[in-house]
């Protein structure tokens, strides 16, 4: 389903639940940042993948739309394999979280006390963004670190595949590491989680 205008966003894809949500920040009315925004704010759309596609592409650009909630910043011009490829990651990603969160809240309602030696993480209802209360030990890969490193610089799968000479598949699992070490739901949440304690440069 495609709408031109976000402001109308509201009336209609509410209704029919998409499954990735794919826009630019140049619209008219509101940009992207305010559309994300608004999207976060939607309990129902907490996990839902979303990409910014855009000619702004300087790292304070990338760094707003990560910190605004997109999942993924792919600066134009782009190939359309390369965003094919990044819908197919997005949207199996999206599965194996969500399936790991179900899981982890059952295991939490059976288990409600966790180990003192678990990472200390806190949620923001409000914002639903994963907030670390103090700095933590990862015991991240080298692998893992290096593929830490170019999420926070906006890099898709694809790039950090060519990067360090791995299949978009492969990094695909160290993401999912990654979120999982980090207690984070989407990239957005992971690389401000990364941000704020300072695990990357």
């Amino acid at each position: 389903m495609t709408i031109w205008e976000p402001v109308f966003l509201s009336a209609t894809t509410w209704t029919y639940h998409p499954h990735i949500l794919i826009t630019d920040i140049n619209m008219p009315r509101m940009d992207g940042y305010e559309l994300v925004r608004q999207v976060r704010q939607k309990p129902a759309f907490r996990l839902l993948p979303v990409v910014f596609l855009t000619e702004r592409a300087s790292t304070e650009e990338r760094i707003r739309g990560y910190q605004t909630g997109c999942d993924l910043y792919l600066p134009k011009p782009f190939e359309m394999q390369e965003l094919g490829a990044v819908i197919r990651n997005l949207l199996e990603r999206a599965q194996i979280i969500q399936s790991e969160w179900r899981f982890s809240t059952d295991d939490q309602t059976r288990s409600p006390q966790k180990s003192a030696s678990s990472s200390t993480i806190q949620k923001n209802d409000n914002r639903h963004q994963a907030i670390a209360s103090v700095p933590i030990e990862l015991n991240l890969t080298e692998r893992e670190q290096q593929v830490l490193n170019f999420l926070a610089k906006g890099s898709s799968n694809v790039e950090i595949g060519n990067k360090l000479h791995l299949s978009p598949r492969t990094i695909e699992k160290y993401v999912s590491s990654l979120l999982r070490k980090t207690e984070t739901s989407n990239r957005a949440e992971l690389v401000r989680f990364a941000l704020e304690n300072q695990l990357v440069d």
